[in-house]
């Protein structure tokens, strides 16, 4: 197996995030993670002694990244990868929403996202390491009622690319995970039927209950593995988990 190395895993307590981290520690890895829940972390770091660490806090706080970025540097020696997968989807029609709501959305899903990336950035050039940024198809495609988190997650795209293009040591790949299983569906089904489309959230809806929503564990691995062992033909590129481009990387 290749050496050990060390990442961060935003979004790390449960669902995606939480099998992102747990793949990567199954290998041996050491992992950098953080949430909102310190209960979930700490039960992390004692199933796997040894090879975590965390912070638990809201990652628009101004200090989170340097924190996290010296946590790993603190405790591990080094940072070879970096896993943005934290992010909140609000469901309102552009014309019943706020700009406040945008602002406090895209301080979540962009904002302390572009932070983390800009505080791990001097540690991935000493390793030639890597960014996964997890994107959604609602980046490519739109939904009503999603136009503050579809955006966002275009943003997220468009900053992995020219990111690439900035840093050509570094790999730095967007991935969709598909439509996952965790609490963001959850969500989506409780209370997306008033501000979506009723067809798109009846679709939704049946890919629960006809079981065709991805499981955590299946995205989760592929961005896991692309983390890993970067492929520097993937540095730039938006891809959906499943694409014949990650082929390498799927089970």
């Amino acid at each position: 197996m290749a050496s050990t190395k060390v990442f961060i895993v935003t979004g790390a307590s449960k669902g995606l995030g939480a099998a992102i981290a747990k793949y990567l520690l199954g290998q041996s890895h050491k992992v950098v993670a953080t949430a909102r829940s310190a209960d979930l972390l700490e039960s992390l770091k004692r199933a796997h002694p040894g090879q975590v660490e965390y912070v638990a806090g809201d990652m628009t706080e101004p200090k989170m990244p340097e924190s996290l970025t010296e946590l790993a540097i603190k405790s591990f020696g080094r940072l070879d990868g970096l896993v943005i997968n934290h992010g909140r989807l609000v469901s309102e029609r552009m014309a019943n929403s706020s700009i406040e709501t945008f602002k406090n959305l895209y301080d979540v899903n962009v904002f302390s996202a572009l932070a983390m990336a800009q505080s791990a950035l001097p540690q991935l050039r000493k390793t030639n390491g890597c960014i996964v940024w997890v994107s959604s198809g609602a980046a490519r495609n739109a939904y009503v009622g999603w136009s503050a988190y579809g955006s966002s997650k275009a943003v997220l795209n468009s900053l992995s690319t020219h990111l690439a293009a900035e840093e050509k040591g570094i790999t730095s790949v967007t991935i969709e995970p598909g439509r996952v299983d965790t609490g963001m569906q959850a969500q989506i089904r409780s209370s997306g039927k008033d501000s979506m489309d009723k067809a798109e959230y009846e679709d939704f809806v049946n890919a629960f209950t006809s079981g065709k929503l991805v499981k955590p564990e299946q995205s989760g691995h592929v961005i896991a593995r692309v983390a890993i062992d970067p492929r520097k033909d993937l540095s730039g590129k938006n891809l959906k988990w499943n694409s014949p481009e990650l082929a390498s990387y799927q089970e």
